[in-house]
């Protein structure tokens, strides 16, 4: 029942990956860490660590955030 009532809402994060030069988050909750080569985010209910150069977060929609530049490593947190 809790997942399904998750799943109505929109609670979970969706990613999607394009190449390594851009991710696509929906449900990002908020930014915990940003700068050019780490971003720590939290999105539905986990930690969404991203490392990389040139890392830049633009905003795509309410909820949902994109992150441009040379993404070298993707690491998901509980």
């Amino acid at each position: 029942m809790h997942e399904k009532i998750k799943q109505k809402f929109y609670l979970d994060s969706e990613i999607f990956i394009s190449g390594n030069r851009e991710i696509i988050i929906e449900n990002c909750k908020r930014i915990e860490e940003y700068n050019e080569v780490f971003i720590r985010l939290v999105s539905g209910g986990l930690h969404i660590n991203i490392w990389g150069d040139s890392l830049k977060a633009y905003d795509f929609r309410t909820d949902s955030l994109v992150i441009r530049g040379k993404i070298s490593r993707i690491e998901l947190e509980n």
